[in-house]
């Protein structure tokens, strides 16, 4: 079976574990999102796609669910020393030196989508781990500064890092999108698949970025393949991090079934709820998209392997 995941960060690389483990022998293409890319003390670091790397393929740090396990900060605390910033941003040593290679490949020419592959030669992570493009795209969010009144555009990062969501999000803007084209094999993956999952990563700063490169969403619309997400909304707010605040920002409730519509019928042909939001199946279903309600709490691997299973399930129900 071939499957194509749509995945950010923490959310999709754990769904992926559990797909993984689910489906072992399946032949699963990610399209990770690079929005969240940042350039930091030289470096061009990539979140989402080394948050799905490391996860699958052994060297993530659990606990925190990104970077390295066992790291250590000493880079970090003599940038500090020296008055260097940001001293937000906790990059580990042992991370700093994926960002070096990656760095030093793409400044030798490298499009990121080679820098990539020869990435995941390390990590063997068990999926092919495509970026959603080789262009540049960061998200930026409007806001105003608490205090201040002013009214500015920050990279994601400051405001889900540094910031932790504590003001309003009154844009996202994935700059560099619109120009954008997909990575080499991006569009093809998509066309081949037998699944497309939209696993509970964020429907705004990481699906939603990935939707946004032109091209994208029109082949995920196009595909023979039933196109499945599971959401990232449980009770009405977000599993792990501030994605209510980014979903306001667009003008869409915290629920299971406002983000279901937020995709639209003419994307999604099935949908997973969680089980304490199973009133909202009706109000899906009516809008056309088949849905069901499940367990969706990704509490270890087996969890989320039954999760995986659900959603190819109702893919196979969808079709």
């Amino acid at each position: 079976m071939r499957i194509v995941v749509l995945a950010g960060g923490i959310g999709g690389a754990r769904f992926l574990s559990g797909l993984k483990s689910a489906l072992p022998d399946a032949d699963i293409t990610v399209i990770g999102n690079t929005g969240d890319d940042i350039h930091l003390f030289g470096l061009k670091v990539c979140p989402d796609l080394d948050t799905v790397m490391y996860t699958l393929g052994g060297g993530i740090d659990e606990d925190r669910g990104w970077g390295r396990a066992d790291e250590s900060f000493t880079v970090k605390e003599e940038l500090a020393a020296y008055g260097v910033g940001p001293t937000w941003f906790g990059l580990g040593d042992r991370d700093f030196a994926t960002h070096i290679v990656r760095t030093q490949m793409l400044g030798a020419g490298y499009p990121l989508s080679a820098v990539t592959e020869a990435l995941c030669d390390r990590w063997q992570p068990g999926v092919r781990l495509l970026p959603m493009s080789d262009d540049r795209v960061e998200t930026h969010v409007a806001i105003t500064e608490a205090g201040t009144g002013e009214r500015r555009v920050i990279h994601f990062q400051e405001y889900w890092v540094r910031l932790r969501a504590s003001v309003d999000a009154e844009a996202v803007v994935p700059v560099g999108a619109e120009q954008a084209k997909p990575a080499p094999g991006v569009l093809e993956a998509i066309a081949a698949a037998d699944v497309i999952v939209l696993p509970p990563s964020n429907p705004v700063v990481s699906v939603g970025t990935i939707l946004a490169v032109p091209g994208i969403r029109d082949a995920v619309a196009a595909a023979d393949a039933p196109v499945v997400g599971l959401s990232p909304i449980v009770g009405g707010a977000p599993v792990r991090g501030m994605a209510d605040k980014v979903l306001a920002a667009v003008g869409v409730e915290s629920t299971a079934a406002a983000v279901a519509l937020h995709y639209g019928t003419e994307l999604l042909d099935g949908w997973l709820v969680d089980t304490s939001d199973a009133d909202a199946v009706a109000e899906v279903e009516a809008a056309g998209i088949t849905c069901r309600a499940v367990p969706l709490m990704m509490t270890d691997l087996e969890a989320t392997a039954e999760m995986a299973r659900a959603a190819l399930e109702l893919a196979e129900a969808s079709r």
